[in-house]
């Protein structure tokens, strides 16, 4: 059974006090599991969900999306309108003010100085940073004063709140990273593994794809907070473990991203000791396409990069044949059931920017084998397809996973069904997820012509997210691998619409482009393969209060509210 966690908000109902904060780190360590270890604490130099979480118990943006997806200030004094002059009558500037007396967790000021830094660093075209979208459209940013930035953008901007809203943007500060800047930015490896930050904790001891240390932050802005002294952040093992240790043992107090078969689940709740929290938005599993050919045979620099198109993939009909092979609604049954839905879309919430796009629900594999008899793919004797002495054969990589490695036994089934060899690779999910440019293996190289996992945006708004298939996102060695267009995808014709999306202040007609921009990279290119809509799942001890589930941003968006259970 699936059960609610009650957010803090309605401690007051429940007769609490705020006792519980009258004095920082009275509750002692907070034990967290991240089964799918950080690579780093620096979001701007990758792409995954998990170094964004960890990163934002230690460094903060200046406003937070918040469980029900309104924008709240986090180091802004209050959120930029036009009522209080902090956007402009024509949309073109977005002016922010910084609360008063911000610092570092080392005792600097935090100022407007800061947060032009953090811009001018993502922004730096040879840094190759994975978060480039968030500053889509913006032409100048200007520190007014030390608690005043203003940015200014190429365009009117009926949605100014990108850059710097949500934890996958947070400020960095300018002293620790103003030599890692450009191509340096990776190799400050003292910097990204301890970023010097605002938030509530800050790091002791960090060991790549494995454990993490921080204490409270002694510098934090409220001095009763956070109720923890320390955080014991492990990584490693899988999902079933970290449920486990949530749900069944009890060691720890907090797991993310729990994917498990939901009897599996079932089991695992009956001992007691917590629950799962689980929260609908914008989260997707798909396999991503490689439009680019990722042979070993090319030159190291030249594979999977935009120098030379896939042999197989970049036909349409083929694309189009392995969706037509997979039965969406029989993978949800076997990987999420009630935590999950089948979808056709990459854009799948709000409901108002959802497309009816759902010719991808009905599994049909003889219409799969007529689509590759049409694009001249013959069944050979061996089953397999072969055109042009090229077999079709196909290299699937996913992280390690028992949902994902369900899927991709089912999808190899089916593939096979249609004449399509495919041969199965998973990948330890911090190396997969990671942002190691020396390593083969993440899901940005994409050395493997499909590709599985899990995408998600923050906010409600789905431009900047749209915006990530931009032809100028596709990562390569040029951009340190970064780059959150991992499938290749280009279109100038979408391009334009990311433009014309950022210039429309239409709420209908936004959501109208949102759904023309989601339907060209599914049921038109066949780009990306959406699977499963799914809820957001943790596991929460039943000894942990103030909890609060976020489908927009970092689940731990409010962890300087969270308390021991007394």
């Amino acid at each position: 059974m699936i059960r609610t966690i009650l957010p803090l908000g309605t401690a007051a109902l429940l007769g609490l006090t705020t006792a519980a904060f009258a004095e920082r780190g009275a509750d002692g360590q907070l034990n967290l599991m991240l089964w799918q270890a950080p690579t780093t604490l620096n979001p701007y130099l990758s792409s995954g969900t998990k170094e964004m979480l960890a990163a934002s118990l230690i460094i903060e943006p200046l406003a937070t999306f918040a469980p029900d997806g309104t924008i709240q200030p986090t180091l802004a004094a209050e959120i930029p309108s036009q009522e209080n002059g902090g956007i402009s009558e024509d949309l073109t500037t977005i002016t922010w003010k910084l609360k008063e007396g911000l610092k570092w967790s080392d005792g600097t000021p935090l100022t407007a100085d800061d947060v032009k830094f953090t811009a001018d660093y993502c922004m730096n075209p040879e840094g190759g940073c994975a978060q480039l979208a968030k500053f889509e459209g913006i032409s100048a940013i200007e520190a007014v004063d030390p608690l005043t930035i203003k940015i200014t953008f190429d365009a009117p901007r009926p949605n100014p709140f990108s850059a710097f809203v949500g934890a996958l943007n947070p400020v960095i500060q300018k002293a620790q990273f103003e030599n890692c800047t450009g191509a340096r930015a990776p190799s400050c490896t003292e910097a990204n593994f301890g970023p010097i930050g605002s938030g509530p904790f800050r790091v002791t001891e960090f060991r790549t794809n494995d454990v993490a240390a921080l204490e409270a932050n002694p510098e934090y802005r409220d001095p009763a907070k956070p109720a923890f002294a320390n955080i014991n952040m492990k990584g490693g093992g899988d999902s079933a473990a970290a449920a486990r240790a949530v749900l069944e043992t009890g060691e720890y107090d907090y797991a993310w991203n729990i994917q498990l078969a939901p009897d599996v689940v079932a089991q695992m709740q009956a001992a007691g000791k917590g629950e799962l929290a689980v929260d609908f938005g914008s989260i997707v599993e798909q396999i991503i396409i490689n439009l680019t050919d990722p042979s070993p045979s090319l030159a190291e620099g030249e594979r999977s990069t935009v120098k030379h198109p896939h042999p197989i993939l970049s036909d349409e009909k083929v694309r189009r044949a392995l969706s037509m092979a997979i039965d969406r609604a029989l993978l949800n049954e076997v990987g999420y059931g009630e935590t999950g839905a089948p979808t056709c879309n990459v854009v799948d919430a709000p409901e108002l920017y959802k497309s009816d796009n759902t010719d991808c629900l009905t599994q049909d594999i003889e219409g799969a084998k007529a689509l590759l008899d049409e694009a001249g793919w013959t069944v050979g004797g061996d089953g397999i397809r072969e055109k042009d002495g090229v077999k079709l054969k196909l290299l699937f990589q996913t992280s390690v996973n028992a949902v994902r490695q369900d899927f991709q036994a089912l999808i190899k089934q089916w593939w096979t069904e249609i004449g399509v060899d495919t041969e199965l690779k998973i990948v330890d999910a911090s190396v997969f997820f990671g942002g190691d440019v020396g390593s083969p293996d993440t899901m940005n190289k994409f050395y493997a012509d499909i590709e599985m996992f899990t995408k998600v945006y923050d906010g409600i708004d789905p431009e900047t997210y749209l915006a990530e298939r931009a032809c100028d996102k596709i990562p390569g060695p040029d951009s340190q691998w970064q780059g959150e267009n991992t499938g290749r995808y280009c279109d100038p014709a979408y391009d334009a619409l990311i433009k014309d999306l950022a210039n429309t202040s239409d709420e209908q007609a936004r959501a109208d482009l949102s759904r023309q921009m989601n339907d060209m990279l599914t049921k038109d290119s066949m780009a990306t393969l959406p699977l499963i809509s799914r809820g957001r799942v943790s596991a929460v001890s039943n000894a942990l209060a103030g909890f609060q589930m976020n489908v927009w941003d970092t689940e731990f968006w409010n962890v300087a509210d969270w308390t021991r259970v007394k």
